[in-house]
């Protein structure tokens, strides 16, 4: 049984907290308002989701939790929602991860295009993990001499075996990884961070 994803809205306004969550509830989306970052971190939980968050907070700042985010390998996409961004911090969010950046004041539509597009993303994101984990030993060490740009020749001698049974394992990481290229292949890679 899949979770419904969650979009857990970190900002300290309350009114615009409540009233965010509201708006998310009445297009069917789960929510969870948090008004400060600490509580976020106290409350988050790795469910399917992402998180609609205010640059500008007492404490902790929104671009600050972004980097307690990916320091601690949190995985929900961030969307940033503000009153008083400016083109450098939308800059350094995105250069960051950010999936992207609002002002205030928006369109309903437009906050919940952004949100159901991060929710998207999260669930590719999952999606890709489920795969790269059902790769069996012997892909996975395909895979790191793949993305190490080893040839399929120098794959087969590093693992010794045959040069066919090297573009056979290719053949199935693609096919398992849905993917087409090798360019896709590393860019899905180089997203999920596969360590080498």
């Amino acid at each position: 049984m899949s979770v419904a994803p969650t979009v857990f809205v970190v900002d300290d306004d309350e009114a615009l907290r409540d009233s965010v969550c509201a708006l998310l509830a009445a297009a069917g989306l789960r929510a969870e308002g948090y008004g400060s970052a600490a509580d976020f971190l106290a409350g988050y939980r790795d469910v399917p989701g992402c998180v609609l968050l205010d640059v500008r907070m007492p404490g902790m700042s929104g671009l600050r939790l972004q980097d307690r985010i990916a320091e601690l390998k949190l995985r929900a996409p961030v969307v940033f929602v503000t009153g008083h961004g400016d083109v450098p911090m939308a800059v350094e969010a995105m250069k960051k991860g950010a999936l992207d950046f609002i002002e205030k004041p928006y369109r309903d539509e437009d906050l919940l295009g952004c949100v159901r597009r991060a929710l998207e993303t999260d669930a590719a994101h999952r999606h890709a993990d489920e795969v790269m984990q059902s790769l069996t030993p012997r892909e996975r060490e395909v895979l790191e001499l793949l993305v190490a740009g080893k040839t399929g020749r120098a794959m087969a001698e590093a693992l010794g075996v045959s040069t066919k049974t090297i573009e056979f394992h290719r053949a199935r990481i693609m096919q398992k990884l849905a993917v087409r290229t090798r360019e896709e292949l590393y860019a899905l890679v180089r997203r999920k961070g596969f360590s080498q």
